[in-house]
C-alpha cells in the first residue's frame, strides 16, 4: 500500500516523464518539419478507412474544430493532406492523406521509435515489458486512442 507521499512523487516522476517525452518527441520530430500537434493529427487521419471529416478529427482528438482547421491548414501547406468535397454532401469536406502525408508518416514512425529507444535505454527488455503492461492499466488503451497504422 503506498502513502499519499508516495503517490504524489508517483505523480511528479510521471509528470516529469512525461515532459523529457516532449522534449526528445520534439527533438526528433524537427528534422521532419512537422509539429507533435500536426503529428498526432496525420496519425489520427491515417486511423480512418476513408477520408474524415474535419468534425470527425475535432472528436477524436478532443479539441474544438478550429483547432483542427489550423492544424490541417499547415499540413495540407506542406502537402501532406488535402480538402476534398464529400461525394454526397458537398457541404462537407473530407480530409485526405496524400502520398507525402504517407511518407512523412513513415518518418514519423521511425522519429517516435528513435525517441521511445533514448527514453527507454536504461530499461532492460523484461523492464520495458512489465513498463508497457503498467502504462496499458494505467492509460486504458491505444496511445491517443489511436492505434498506429502501418503505411
Amino acid at each position: 500500500m503506498t502513502t499519499p507521499d508516495a503517490d504524489g512523487l508517483l505523480a511528479e516522476q510521471l509528470l516529469r516523464l512525461t515532459r523529457r517525452l516532449h522534449r526528445v518527441q520534439k527533438r526528433y520530430l524537427e528534422p521532419i518539419g512537422i509539429t507533435p500537434a500536426q503529428s498526432r493529427l496525420l496519425r489520427t487521419v491515417a486511423f480512418y478507412d476513408s477520408p474524415p471529416r474535419m468534425a470527425d478529427l475535432a472528436e477524436r482528438l478532443e479539441v474544438v474544430p478550429r483547432a483542427v482547421t489550423s492544424l490541417v491548414d499547415g499540413l495540407e501547406t506542406s502537402g501532406c493532406v488535402r480538402r476534398a468535397p464529400d461525394p454526397t454532401n458537398r457541404r462537407v469536406i473530407r480530409i485526405e492523406l496524400t502520398d507525402t502525408g504517407r511518407g512523412v508518416l513513415r518518418a514519423l514512425r521511425d522519429a517516435r521509435r528513435s525517441a521511445a529507444e533514448d527514453i527507454l535505454a536504461p530499461l532492460t527488455a523484461d523492464q520495458r515489458d512489465v513498463l508497457g503492461v503498467l502504462l496499458s492499466a494505467l492509460v486504458g488503451g491505444p496511445v491517443d486512442g489511436v492505434p498506429e497504422r502501418r503505411c
